[in-house]
């Protein structure tokens, strides 16, 4: 389990719920473009809005957005995302929550050098912690918390030079900067590997979670598939990524990206968190695609049962074709509906008949019955 730190109100990490955030994609310096889309991000469930800071001045403009947004009665904390430019994080530190820093552009220069001797790397290493001492004694005295954010495709050219463009990298990346904040007595911090590619994603974080904890790190862990795309695409990388990963134990924070607007990207999450376990936040149902022994409409009764149950929140309800796989199949359900006969169907309370033979036309509504009399 991670360490728990705080993001405004917002606790991350140590037991919290798995967290859903998104990022704006406004112009900044629109005050109430950006401020409306952020209230429909939050009413579709996100908990933390990120919005882009290239500049000082998108910088600064955080804080308007921020008041506006307590004024609307919408507290929910901001991230500042911080590219190329120390000072609009220095700046945006002092007025949100918490800022994102990507390790491969935000310290490093650019030299075009292909290789550095040891001391050479050391000599960077020791300049970055330098230029990262105001920020992060800013975040100390804000009580502001940080992501290292390593993206693949944009590592350092010092990175680069000793381990390219792999997930090796990417860990080795962020493991530097976590170094860096330690030594400066600074831990309110969230880790992310991001890539486009699942395999380079999920690859990459294991491997920074393992060198995290050999080196005593338990650091909050940020997931997400970056750049996945839109629609089925989108939705298809993203689950495979993060669900891989949060079926190992790993991740307190998500972000489902997707060319779309942000909002849609609020429930993917959650149906990821609730397809792996990870936080239950709807009715479940474990239904068969069915076969020559199915004989009722199972398509029907799965639509009818899930439009009367889906504010059942937690309640996990098998319905199944038929009785010879059906009751062992959906095992760990509350409550199953298994067909037993032509139009003919039982009702089970776990794994115990409750009912046999019911007709289909009344099974639905004697299954809600069944449901509501437990829950009174």
């Amino acid at each position: 389990m991670s360490r728990q730190i705080h993001i405004g109100h917002l606790t991350l990490g140590g037991g919290a719920p798995v967290r859903v955030q998104s990022m704006t994609n406004t112009d900044t310096m629109d005050t109430r473009a950006t401020v409306e889309q952020a209230l429909r991000m939050v009413e579709a469930g996100c908990e933390l809005v990120r919005i882009t800071a290239p500049d000082v001045k998108a910088a600064e403009n955080l804080g308007r957005i921020k008041e506006e947004l307590l004024r609307r009665g919408c507290e929910v904390p901001l991230v500042a995302d911080i590219h190329f430019n120390p000072k609009a994080a220095e700046v945006a530190a002092t007025l949100v929550e918490k800022v994102r820093v990507n390790p491969g552009n935000y310290t490093d220069r650019n030299t075009g050098k292909l290789e550095f001797t040891d001391q050479e790397y050391s000599d960077e290493l020791k300049r970055i912690g330098e230029r990262m001492a105001s920020l992060i004694d800013i975040c100390k005295r804000h009580h502001t918390a940080m992501r290292i954010g390593t993206n693949h495709g944009s590592l350092s050219e010092r990175i680069m030079s000793r381990y390219g463009n792999t997930p090796e990298g990417m860990a080795q990346s962020a493991i530097e900067f976590a170094r860096v904040c330690e030594e400066q007595d600074y831990h309110d911090l969230v880790f992310s590997m991001k890539a486009s590619n699942v395999k380079v994603m999920v690859d990459s974080t294991r491997l920074f979670v393992q060198k995290m904890h050999a080196l005593g790190m338990d650091y909050p862990i940020h997931l997400g598939v970056t750049e996945a795309g839109d629609g089925m695409q989108g939705r298809l990388k993203s689950a495979a990524g993060i669900g891989a990963l949060l079926l190992d134990g790993i991740g307190d924070t998500v972000r489902v990206s997707l060319t779309e607007d942000p909002e849609a990207e609020m429930p993917i999450a959650y149906d990821i968190l609730q397809a792996v376990g990870a936080r239950i936040t709807q009715t479940e149902y474990i239904a068969c695609p069915s076969c020559g022994r199915t004989q009722y409409d199972i398509q029907r009764a799965l639509k009818e049962i899930k439009a009367k149950t889906k504010h059942l929140v937690g309640v996990k309800i098998g319905i199944m074709g038929c009785i010879v796989n059906g009751p062992g199949e959906m095992a760990d359900a509350d409550y199953g509906y298994v067909g037993s006969g032509h139009g003919k169907i039982t009702l089970y309370k776990g794994k115990e008949v409750v009912k046999r033979d019911i007709d289909q036309k009344d099974a639905v509504d004697e299954l809600v019955k069944l449901i509501e009399s437990e829950r009174q």
